[in-house]
């Protein structure tokens, strides 16, 4: 028998809308509410043209709506895509399916957890296979194809939407509907899965990622309960004082501008830090970094470069299985 000369993929899904089944083919709102899922097979066999672009080894994770899963499903994925990767040499990549929602923050900490070159792909779809001008068909065929492509080996986690492939690290979605709503703002996406069925890329990410992170989530039993505290006008300190109360290792400050905040916000970040809480400063412009100023460093403050909130939360998570140092966290947050 001639050997099969197709790119080996393994698809992992984890549920989202582009599993869902709606009411009619119409329903673009209430389809999530049913809690009616494809399964991958299923999923699979609406694109038989994945045939002709790799050898598929599918499996079904789970089957929730985005927001369901958890950071410990973080983990346990992070373990199943390394243990893939280690068994079968011969694997091209990974591809996994996600809900729109929370698509980025697993994406973000696959990018810092998986330690191997080869790529992961993650997609989604923002209307349901189910719905007329579905993206589901067309998004899990891209993501196939991207994984199976050589030329995305050593380019970390990558997001697969609209035809465009992003770095984990800096997509985020801008739009609650639309198809071309993952958005890598300040930079610009990594290249395409575009339509002469080519996969083309003009740059790569240049922070540290996959194989050469410091994260190994076979040492992490648990990762430590990191929230966010949203700034804005008027904002005082009880949402701060809460979360510390409530056991936070660490606090993302969602700042105003650059990552700055109310002083009795600001009062209260104090207070926890002298609590034993690591804080770090973001800013939830949506765009550009938190910058470093003489009394973020004087507070003892960690800023988050030009990580989004959530995004920052995820590193300083992890950051804390490593160190409790914020220098280190400092470090840390430059190089992811």
């Amino acid at each position: 028998m001639a050997q099969d000369a197709r790119a080996r993929v393994y698809v992992i899904a984890t549920g989202g809308s582009i599993s869902c089944v709606g009411r009619s083919r119409i329903d673009y709102v209430n389809y999530s509410d049913d809690d009616r899922h494809l399964t991958i097979y299923e999923m699979l066999q609406r694109v038989p043209e994945v045939a002709g672009v790799a050898e598929i080894r599918a499996e079904q994770y789970s089957n929730v709506y985005g927001g369901g899963l958890a950071p410990a499903d973080w983990l346990a994925l992070a373990r199943r895509i390394n243990r893939i990767f280690r068994e079968d040499r011969d694997a091209a990549g990974v591809a996994v399916t996600h809900g729109t929602a929370t698509l980025e923050e697993t994406a973000y900490f696959l990018n810092l957890t998986v330690k191997d070159r080869r790529p992961v792909v993650v997609t989604g779809a923002m209307r349901p296979p189910s719905g007329l001008g579905t993206d589901a068909d067309a998004n899990l065929l891209d993501s196939i194809r991207v994984a199976a492509d050589p030329a995305s080996a050593g380019k970390g986690v990558l997001v697969v939407l609209n035809n465009e492939i992003h770095a984990a690290r800096e997509v985020t979605k801008t739009h609650s509907s639309r198809t071309s709503t993952f958005r890598s703002v300040d930079f610009g996406c990594l290249g395409y899965a575009d339509a002469d069925q080519r996969v083309y890329y003009y740059r790569g990410p240049t922070k540290a990622h996959t194989h050469a992170a410091e994260f190994d989530p076979e040492n992490i039993a648990e990762l430590p309960r990191v929230e966010i505290a949203l700034a804005y006008t008027g904002a005082d300190g009880l949402v701060i004082r809460a979360l510390a109360a409530a056991g936070a290792r660490g606090i993302v400050s969602a700042g105003l501008g650059s990552g700055t905040a109310p002083a009795a916000f600001l009062a209260a970040l104090d207070e926890a830090r002298a609590q034993g809480v690591t804080v770090v400063v973001a800013t939830h412009t949506g765009s550009g970094r938190a910058r470093r100023s003489e009394k973020t460093v004087a507070r003892g403050f960690v800023v988050a470069d030009n990580l989004t909130p959530k995004k920052a939360r995820i590193l300083l998570m992890l950051a804390l299985t490593v160190s409790g140092d914020p220098r280190e966290i400092q470090r840390m947050m430059f190089t992811y």
